[in-house]
């Protein structure tokens, strides 16, 4: 069966950086499509990038200039580089993908951004 597991979240403070991770199995991770979400307290959880198999990006506005998403098909692992971080980019993240006609989760990783 398909799993994510997401890893890399922390406590950070303003203008910090961290790097999440998440480690894909159960499928030929090169030819699927990947993204990262996040959830803040009280909100719908909202896309935040991602990338095609092919290898290009995409990324909401509101990260655009400050997140990085690439993916290591060796690895079946999909990284999100965070720089920059705003207290309001506190969330849990998650991972997804879309395969055979259903969507994948992971269990999340949480980033706190705050002083």
């Amino acid at each position: 069966q398909v799993q994510l597991v997401e890893s890399g979240g922390g406590l950070v403070q303003p203008g910090g950086s961290l790097r999440l991770s998440c480690a894909a199995s159960g499928i030929i991770f090169s030819i699927y499509d990947m993204g990262w979400y996040r959830q803040a307290p009280g909100k719908q959880r909202e896309w935040v990038a991602g990338i095609t198999r092919a290898g290009s990006t995409n990324y909401a506005d509101s990260v655009k200039g400050r997140f990085t998403i690439s993916r290591d098909n060796a690895k079946n692992t999909v990284y999100l580089q965070m720089n920059s971080l705003k207290p309001e980019d506190t969330a849990v993240y998650y991972c997804n993908t879309f395969v055979r006609s259903r969507n994948y989760w992971g269990q999340g990783t949480q980033v706190t951004v705050s002083p």
